[in-house]
C-alpha cells in the first residue's frame, strides 16, 4: 500500500512505515500528482482535501491528525467511498491549557481578579468541556453555549448567544467552522453584538470571526490563536491583539502525538489490522517548581507564575510579532511544548487550597509540610 502523509505529523513515518511505502510531502506542498498513485492520504488543517486533489487518485482513505476538518471535503469523500477519520479530542488539553495562560495573563495585565469575571464559552465539544473545567478552577463564573448539543441533550446551564453577548466579560471561541445549516459557525460572532465591551478569544478557525471588523470593534481585550487568510495574516490586526500566536493553542508536543496516535489507530480500524504500533517518546527529566506565595500574593497571582514558567504564552506573541511574514515556519519549526502533568509541582502543607487547584489543572502535586524543606525527599506524594 502507498501512502502520502505530511511530513509534519510527529512520527508518522515510525507509525505506518509497516503498513505501506509512505512519501513525507510538506502539508501545503501536497499535490494532486502525490497523490495519485497512493490509497493512503494522512494531512493536517493545511492541506485542503478536495476533488481537485483526489480526483484520478487511488485513494481509499484520508485521514487528519486534527480535531477540525473544515479543510476537507467530506461530501466529495462520501460521495466516492473514500473512508474518512479526524483525531478529535486529540489536544483539547492543549487547547485548554492555552486559555488558562491566556486569562491568567490578561487579568494580569488589565488589573482584574476571574473571580471576578464571567467567561462565555462558545462551542462545548471536546475542547470546549475542558475550556469550562479549567475556567471554574480558575474562579470564573462560566457561560456555556453550544445549541447542537442543547437540542440533543437539554442541558439546563446551557445559555444563548445572544446571553453570552450581551452579559459576558470575556468570550472564547470553541467552534467548529462550518458554512452552511442551522448551526453556520463562519463569521459566529458580530462584534457589533457584544454589549459588555468583552474581552474576546478565538482559538477555534479565523474565520468564526470577521477579522475585519475585528480592527474597530469596542473590545476591552483581544487574544487571536487563529486567523482568516492564514498564513497570510494582517499585520494590523496583530497590531491590535492583546496577546497574538500562530495558530498553535493545539500544539503541545503531546497533543500532536495523540492526533498519530489516533489516526494510526483508525487505519488499522478501516484495514481491519490490530493497531501495534505505540510511540516511544522522550522521558526528559520531569521538571519540578516549588510553590511559594509572596507577601501580597494571591492564589491567582501564583497560579499565573507557575504557569508561565511551564508555558509562556508571551513568548509565543513576541515570536509572532517578530516573523509573522513566516507564520507557517513558526508553525512547523515550534518548540517542544510539555503539558501541565510534565511538571511537578511542591506544595507545602499550608497552601492545601492552591494544590488542589494546580491538581485539578493536571499537575503533578507533591506535598511539603511546614518544617521540611521544600524539594526535599521526605516528600510525599499527594
Amino acid at each position: 500500500m502507498k501512502i502520502v502523509a505530511d511530513s509534519n505529523i510527529p512520527y508518522v513515518r515510525e507509525a505506518f512505515a509497516a503498513l505501506g511505502e509512505i512519501t513525507l510531502v510538506p502539508g501545503r506542498q501536497l499535490t494532486a500528482a502525490h497523490v495519485r498513485d497512493a490509497e493512503l492520504l494522512l494531512v493536517r488543517s493545511v492541506t485542503p482535501v478536495n476533488a481537485a486533489l483526489l480526483a484520478g487518485s487511488q485513494v481509499k482513505f484520508v485521514a487528519t491528525a486534527t480535531i477540525g476538518f473544515d479543510h476537507v471535503d467530506v461530501d466529495y469523500l462520501a460521495a466516492h467511498g473514500i473512508g474518512f477519520a479526524t483525531a478529535a479530542g486529540s489536544n483539547a488539553n492543549s487547547v485548554a491549557e492555552y486559555i488558562c495562560a491566556a486569562l491568567l495573563e490578561l487579568a494580569h495585565r488589565k488589573n482584574f481578579r476571574l473571580r471576578d469575571k464571567t467567561l462565555g464559552v462558545v462551542g462545548v465539544g471536546n475542547v470546549g468541556r475542558q475550556v469550562v473545567r479549567y475556567a471554574r478552577v480558575l474562579g470564573l463564573r462560566v457561560l456555556p453555549n453550544d445549541p447542537p448539543r442543547q437540542r440533543v441533550e437539554t442541558l439546563p446551564d446551557f445559555v444563548s448567544l445572544e446571553r453570552i453577548c450581551t452579559t459576558a466579560d470575556l468570550i472564547t471561541m470553541h467552534v467548529p467552522l462550518t458554512q452552511t445549516g442551522p448551526d453556520a459557525t463562519v463569521r459566529l460572532l458580530d462584534p457589533g453584538r457584544l454589549a459588555q465591551r468583552p474581552i474576546l478569544i478565538n482559538t477555534a478557525r479565523g474565520p468564526v470571526l470577521d477579522n475585519a471588523a475585528l480592527l474597530t470593534a469596542n473590545l476591552a481585550g483581544l487574544v487571536l490563536d487563529v486567523w482568516e487568510n492564514e498564513p497570510n495574516i494582517r499585520a494590523e490586526l496583530l497590531d491590535r491583539v492583546d496577546l497574538g500566536t500562530p495558530h498553535i493553542a493545539g500544539h503541545s508536543f503531546d497533543g500532536k502525538v495523540n492526533g498519530t496516535v489516533l489516526i494510526y489507530e483508525a487505519v488499522c480500524r478501516h484495514l481491519g489490522i490490530p493497531a501495534l504500533w505505540r510511540p516511544v517518546l522522550p522521558a526528559p527529566p520531569v521538571p519540578r517548581l516549588v510553590v511559594t506565595m509572596g507577601g501580597g500574593e494571591e492564589e491567582e497571582d501564583v497560579l499565573r507564575r507557575i504557569i508561565r514558567q511551564v508555558y509562556s504564552i508571551t513568548a509565543d506573541d513576541a515570536r509572532l510579532r517578530a516573523g509573522f511574514q513566516e507564520f507557517e515556519k513558526l508553525r512547523t519549526e515550534y518548540p517542544v511544548r510539555r503539558e501541565f502533568g510534565n511538571t511537578e509541582l511542591v506544595v507545602p502543607e499550608p497552601l492545601a487550597n492552591l494544590r488542589e487547584k494546580f491538581t485539578a489543572l493536571g499537575f503533578r502535586c507533591v506535598v511539603n509540610s511546614e518544617n521540611k524543606k521544600h524539594g526535599s525527599d521526605q516528600s510525599q506524594t499527594d
